[in-house]
């Protein structure tokens, strides 16, 4: 007798408080990947996972570790049957560090307050994969679920995801699926749940100016000899237009994508907030085009660190040699290569004073992702959402980069690939404060019930259909 999906979505409304209290426990171990004094909160983590998946059903939970890697867990259930689709969770429990940030809250102490739970992590990612457990502790608990299910939580995504394909080359049979689904994005508002179609890509860049074999004394000589320091603001002011926005670099976007952009709620009230810019200080003008294409389809640029002088080390000298590492969000289709020759342009053309430039590509690399979501698993998930938010997806962008989702989609790009998430423009992921709507959660874990009815009415067969 098939399964009641209603019954399935009241039962794991009914367990949300204790979902709660799970992911609280989560975000209690400071699993920090960028940090090694943090690389066993990790596997701490980790291991509680797979724990925690085979107790509510799942096949073969396992932690699965590389050399010089962070580990990985994986977990299955395939009794659906073979016509049924299989489709793959992903998340990721490591997590950005706090070191040097003002918190309102323990960042490492799930705290509500009002209709959100602030903690490190709470959205980006554990709240993310958290509602996933619900959902299917729910379906479980009615019989199994409609789909057979492949689960994937990563340890490693928020330095990059370095070793995943490794992990993709050694355990091809845990990423087999015919769908996959995501939840570590964003939606525009607590009310209108998000599809995200793109994510810019990164390139980081060593920009660096030499003018003398060592340091002098600027008294004496300043005047006639370069400042490398002063050489090096000049040159960063010829990437930036008036409103400190990269000029270099900027693509054309299609009409429908620049229609969609203009659709999405992200007013100046919400960026102020969410980007908590301080009062009196103005949200960028639009110039024309909308804040998502500025955010989500143009590229960007941000100075990450720099070698010019700091109260520590002043002194009345005329440097040697000064540098800048710069971060580039490329635009979701454009090249590291296509970006690097723009700056290569612009940077070492007549240079100031004469001083030498150069400019090296340096450190974090990563593809951008862009893609056109049609067939009927969006459809079903159109309908999932339909139900679970009172709205359909709204097709949006990530200003940011998901290194998995590149590497996936150029591995099984055939495949749907469904990115949503419980993250929202006041979420501050990566920042101080971060939190996680409670709304949105519960709208996930009924969105995540949904949608596998949907697949699995589907059928393996019609899943992939165009």
């Amino acid at each position: 007798m098939p399964i009641d999906v209603d019954v399935v979505a009241t039962r794991a409304e009914l367990a949300i408080p204790e979902a709660l209290a799970l992911l609280g426990g989560y975000l209690a171990i400071p699993a920090i990947s960028c940090e090694d004094a943090h690389a066993d909160d990790v596997r701490t983590l980790a291991a509680k996972v797979r724990d925690d998946l085979e107790a509510i059903g799942l096949d073969n939970a396992r932690v699965v570790e590389l050399d010089d890697a962070l580990p990985i867990v994986f977990a299955e259930w395939l009794h659906a049957g073979d016509d049924k689709p299989t489709v793959l969770i992903y998340g990721h429990l490591d997590l950005q560090p706090v070191a040097g940030e003002i918190w309102r809250t323990d960042p490492h102490q799930a705290t509500v307050v009002g209709e959100r739970l602030y903690a490190r992590g709470a959205a980006d990612d554990m709240g993310g994969w958290v509602s996933h457990m619900v959902a299917l502790r729910a379906w479980f608990e009615q019989g199994g679920p409609p789909c057979n299910v492949r689960i994937v939580i990563e340890g490693e995504e928020e330095i990059g995801s370095p070793n995943l394909e490794r992990y993709m080359d050694g355990w091809p049979d845990a990423f087999e699926a015919d769908a996959m689904v995501l939840t570590d994005c964003e939606n525009p508002s607590p009310d209108v749940p998000g599809l995200t179609v793109s994510l810019r890509g990164l390139l980081e860049v060593e920009l660096t100016v030499r003018a003398l074999d060592a340091d002098v004394h600027s008294g004496l000589w300043g005047g006639m000899v370069p400042d490398v320091s002063t050489a090096l603001v000049l040159l960063l002011g010829r990437l930036l237009d008036e409103d400190g926005r990269l000029a270099v670099g900027r693509v054309e976007v299609d009409e429908a994508r620049r229609a969609a952009g203009g659709r999405v709620p992200l007013t100046a009230e919400v960026i102020r907030e969410g980007a908590h810019l301080r009062s009196g200080v103005p949200v960028l003008p639009e110039r024309g085009v909308s804040a998502a294409e500025w955010m989500w389809w143009q590229p960007a640029l941000t100075v990450v660190a720099t070698t010019l002088p700091t109260p520590e080390r002043k002194k009345n000298a005329l440097r040697q040699a000064a540098s800048a590492t710069l971060s580039i969000r490329l635009a979701p289709d454009q090249s590291a290569d296509d970006m690097l020759e723009a700056l290569c342009d612009v940077l070492l053309a007549s240079p100031p004073g004469g001083v030498e430039v150069s400019v090296e590509s340096a450190g974090a690399l990563g593809a951008g992702w862009l893609y056109t979501p049609r067939g009927p698993a969006f459809e079903a998930a159109d309908r999932a959402y339909e139900r679970a938010w009172g709205s359909r997806l709204v097709q949006v962008g990530v200003g940011g980069s998901i290194p998995f989702v590149a590497l996936f989609g150029e591995r099984f790009g055939d495949r749907p690939l469904i990115l949503n998430g419980v993250m929202d423009p006041l979420t501050t992921a990566h920042g101080p404060n971060e939190s996680m709507h409670l709304g949105i959660f519960r709208k996930a874990v009924l969105a995540n019930i949904y949608l596998l009815d949907e697949l699995a009415a589907l059928g393996r067969a019609g899943i992939r259909t165009t």
